[in-house]
């Protein structure tokens, strides 16, 4: 009998990461999670100033304590590989020791670098250069306010790598700068599939900090490093998956046609559909939708909707014990429960969901009952009305987002297949394909960890190509389905 092959995704989001192990059996995928850790930003205090920073030393370990589990669960993978967020980054000396925090898009240094950026390029040749959104995070604007204030980091740093990157060169001692996340630098030509070189010349970063960016599926080593592999008991290789986790999940979006209308809903919704060739042109960036690298040079041609990340904070706050008026604190404030009381709650306003305020507010129910406030519409009082606001919100950007979608496109989709975490929230999923009067899809939840996991797959000759390995998804897992 052959011995059963496993391959282990590394999946870190925003607010939590997973160890997600796979196989074949009967045909059919099988995924079984091995570990969970949280993850957050932490507030660091550098000469008086805070600045939301990723703790990578600890997320490695968390990484390596997973790798562990699969260990003592006698379940060795073949592979592995990592994904994570995108536009965050490490930069190394000579040795390939960090230099410096790692920055969370969150951190506020970046604000007014994008005048500075736009005093070399204009805003709009950026994106006709690029196609890539204008989003103040990007990793443009965070290299630009390193050269404002930490000129001598820069000086000394003799690489960079993208959060993932970072990890895999901590597990194999081997640079590798993968395709999909570096896209969302906004510092590659959709034309050369390759940095632009001119750019970061005119910008006046230094070229030595970017390595050959290498594609989903690329090899980063047969085996880990000797210390790495006594620590957690095993050898294999590391397998580039699609490491903006974006990339990885929509590498699972379990469609086969080519053209197919999807959002990532997690943190963020992002939603899109994949073109053989980037859009930069002046329609698309006035509405605002990026062209972020895809598995085998296709490209997510999306929309950033601020997602989750609204209704992720409330939950926070509430559970913090946030003082509404009459609650009695054994009110269950999980995602379903939120979701399930949005539903009856009455309240029919709506908030620009996209807009920067609601980015990192120091209290999002404040914030929205604000934005309520502002425009003249009812103020929820309730956490289930919060709640209910915020749905209906992101109900109405995703269906202007489509529209715009069709308009530039020249497109009609009749479905949305939604993949992620929020694929779980039921009324949203039904009010979605009431707002947009298209059947909604709804399925795998753990989209990106399983197109991770495909990446290697592939790699492994499990699967002949991405369609193959989609069709495989669409029988493996549970998808539901709404209509209008």
């Amino acid at each position: 009998m052959a011995q059963t092959q496993y391959f282990l995704a590394v999946d870190i989001g925003a607010s939590s990461g997973r160890h997600m192990l796979s196989h074949m059996e009967d045909g059919k995928i099988v995924l079984e999670e091995m570990y969970r850790f949280p993850n957050g930003n932490e507030i660091v205090d550098m000469d008086g100033t805070p600045h939301r920073t990723w703790n990578t030393e600890k997320l490695f370990q968390e990484i390596v304590n997973g790798m562990k589990a699969c260990r003592e669960a006698g379940k060795i993978p073949v592979s592995m590989g990592i994904d994570t967020w995108g536009v965050d980054y490490v930069l190394l000396d000579a040795d390939g020791r960090k230099i410096g925090p790692c920055y969370a898009y969150r951190d506020a240094r970046t604000e007014g670098m994008d005048e500075k950026v736009y005093e070399t390029i204009p805003e709009a040749a950026l994106y006709e250069r690029t196609g890539i959104q204008k989003a103040i995070f990007n990793t443009i604007y965070q290299l630009e306010a390193a050269k404002v204030t930490e000129p001598d980091t820069l000086e000394r740093a003799e690489a960079l790598l993208m959060v993932p990157d970072y990890f895999h060169f901590l597990l194999t001692g081997v640079k590798k700068q993968e395709y999909t996340n570096a896209t969302t630098t906004q510092l590659v030509s959709p034309k050369t599939k390759d940095w632009d070189r001119e750019l970061i010349g005119a910008l006046g970063f230094p070229q030595r900090l970017f390595q050959e960016i290498s594609l989903p599926g690329t090899v980063v080593a047969e085996h880990l490093l000797p210390e790495i592999q006594k620590e957690v008991g095993f050898d294999c290789s590391v397998v580039l998956p699609a490491t903006h986790d974006t990339g990885s999940a929509v590498m699972s979006v379990p469609s086969q046609s080519d053209d197919c209308l999807y959002i990532s809903s997690g943190t963020w919704s992002l939603m899109g559909c994949e073109r053989k060739d980037a859009d930069c042109s002046k329609k698309a960036q006035e509405a605002n939708f990026t062209n972020e690298g895809g598995y085998d040079y296709r490209y997510r041609f999306l929309k950033n909707i601020m997602g989750l990340w609204m209704i992720q904070s409330v939950k926070k706050e509430l559970e913090a014990g946030y003082d509404f008026e009459g609650r009695t604190g054994k009110e269950d404030y999980g995602f379903g429960s939120l979701c399930d009381h949005a539903k009856d709650a009455g309240i029919e306003s709506i908030v620009p969901a996209n807009d920067a305020r609601f980015l990192a507010p120091a209290s999002m129910i404040a914030e929205v009952q604000s934005a309520c406030r502002e425009s003249g519409q009812q103020v929820p009082e309730t956490p289930w009305e919060i709640a209910r606001v915020i749905y209906r919100s992101l109900a109405a950007c995703y269906k202007e987002a489509a529209e715009e979608i069709e308009a530039i496109t020249g497109k009609k989709f009749d479905a949305i297949n939604i993949v992620g975490g929020g694929s779980n929230a039921v009324w949203l999923n039904e009010l979605t394909a009431e707002v947009t009067g298209k059947t909604v899809l709804a399925g795998p939840g753990e989209a990106t960890a399983i197109g991770n996991l495909g990446a290697q797959m592939i790699k492994a000759g499990v699967f002949q190509d991405l369609k193959a390995f989609r069709k495989s998804v669409e029988t493996s897992f549970d998808v539901k389905t709404y209509r209008a």
